[in-house]
Order: structure tokens, then sequence, then C-alpha cells
């Protein structure tokens, strides 16, 4: 998983795979198949990790609270340091591929759309509830929040610290339908 984030599907070698596998060239094609399968096996893994989307959209009571645990673990999980690559393995393994790798990018793609589809989904179950404007476009907020957890994975492969990105957050999340009514006082209460 490491050497495909760190690589990137294409880049990333059988001997690169192999060798932090600790398996030879043919137990790796065995044991899965091929290079493809592989790939798809470690983007499973990384998933399944504790701070992925599905948990915390499961999680949170409120589509608001699920976009900043979102973009609280994108920045923290981004900038982890060690072995961890910078950035987000869904953001940076598959997006430039040749056409000979066109259906593991779009396989990475769908994964993508499934998360911001649920964003949506979870939006409009608030707005539906009355938590959020009904003239809120759920698809576009949660195109929006997508989009800001991409560009801090960027940010996180050109250097960005985990400071930067948690004060990303945190200017991306005044951009919440209603969130200008929260922080401004009324002359009444000043």
């Amino acid at each position: 998983m490491l050497v495909f984030w760190r690589y990137g599907y294409e880049a990333a070698s059988i001997a690169g795979l192999t060798a932090a596998m600790g398996i030879t060239p043919p137990s790796l094609y065995t044991a899965f198949g091929d290079k493809k399968r592989l790939f798809l096996e470690a983007v499973g893994l990384y998933m399944s990790g504790p701070m992925m989307s599905e948990g915390i959209f499961r999680g949170a009571p409120t589509a608001r609270e699920a976009v900043r645990e979102l973009l609280h673990a994108a920045a923290v999980g981004s900038t982890q340091g060690g072995e961890v690559p910078p950035g987000c393995m869904l953001v940076s393994s598959a997006t430039n591929c040749s056409p000979d790798a066109a259906d593991v990018q779009s396989a990475v793609a769908d994964i993508r759309r499934r998360i911001e589809a649920t964003l949506a989904a979870k939006i409009q179950a608030d707005m539906d509830a009355g938590l959020l404007p009904a003239d809120t476009s759920a698809s576009a907020l949660a195109s929006l929040f997508m989009a800001v957890t991409q560009g801090m994975s960027t940010q996180a492969r050109d250097g960005a610290t985990t400071a930067k990105l948690l004060a990303m957050a945190e200017a991306a999340m005044r951009a919440w339908p209603g969130s200008s009514a929260r922080r401004t006082r009324s002359p009444a209460t000043s």
C-alpha cells in the first residue's frame, strides 16, 4: 500500500512492490494475479483505516460534523510523516495515468464519487430535517468539500504542515450554510 501511495499505480514497480512485501514476483502473481488486483487490494486496505470517510459519516450526528471530522482527518492523515507518504492515496495514486491504466484510474475515481454521493446524501438528510437551509444544494456542497480535501492532499504532497491544513479546514468550514449566523454576534448581544 505504501509503495503505491508514494509512487502511484504506474510508477510503482514490481521490484519495489515485491521488495516491500518480502516476496518474489512469481509469488505476487500467484497471490494477486496481477499488479492491478494488488493495487485494488491496497486501496481496500487503505479504505479500511479508522479515519476513513465511511466511518466518519456513520459516526457523525450531522453532515456539518461529518465534514469537520473529514477535514480534520485529511489534515492529520495527509501529514503523518515517517513511513506514511504525504497526501491521500485516493487522490495521488491514480490521478494521472496512461490509457493502459484507465480502468484503474476509473476504479479510484468511482470510489471518490461514492464518497461524495454519501456525503451529499448526509447533507440532504440534514436539509430534510431542517438543519440546513432549504435552498442548499447538497451535491454542490458535497463537491465543494471533496475538492477541499483533495486540495489538502495536494498541499500535503507539496510540504504543507498539519497546522496549515487544519487552518485550511477551519477556513473551509466558514463556507458551511448558516455558518455566518453562528460567527456573527447580533448588535443586541455585543
